[in-house]
């Protein structure tokens, strides 16, 4: 299956729709990194007129775990993803619109091709970061994953 923006907006509104709905897109996707951006509107916001965490947080998780995907597609073989841990830190008022950048493609691709040759579970921290329009970092996310092997 080839990956495209279009793919990953119907698999968004069908498989995420929470994440549809409060308005997560993918910006931009290549082999070294990827991008969800996000607006602040009514539907996304908490009682303090900025983004709700949860919903940085959602958008935060979808340029890592896309990465991730993007190799497992590559390789053709069936492997499971989860998330088992997750760490996230505030900077400023999320407002605007706000850009989550995961860099770590390569990492991506090693731990997958480290699962298929050993066979054995592996896990992976991720890192995505917030940023608004002015480029100020609003907020950051530490995902790890765990990924299996299925027969």
């Amino acid at each position: 299956m080839k990956m495209s923006y279009f793919k990953y907006t119907l698999f968004t509104l069908f498989k995420l729709p929470a994440a549809w709905i409060t308005g997560v897109r993918l910006t931009h996707l290549d082999d070294r990194s990827s991008t969800a951006s996000i607006k602040h509107r009514w539907i996304n916001q908490n009682p303090y007129s900025s983004m709700f965490w949860a919903v940085q947080g959602m958008a935060a998780e979808f340029p890592t775990g896309i990465l991730l995907t993007q190799e497992i597609e590559r390789s053709k073989r069936n492997i499971s993803i989860l998330v088992l841990n997750n760490k996230a830190s505030f900077t400023k008022k999320a407002t605007g619109r706000i850009n989550f950048t995961c860099n770590q493609g390569e990492e991506a691709r090693a731990t997958i091709e480290k699962l298929i040759t050993t066979g054995e579970p592996q896990t992976v921290w991720l890192d995505a970061v917030g940023v608004n329009e002015s480029g100020q970092q609003v907020s950051s996310f530490s995902f790890e994953w765990t990924l299996l092997l299925k027969k």
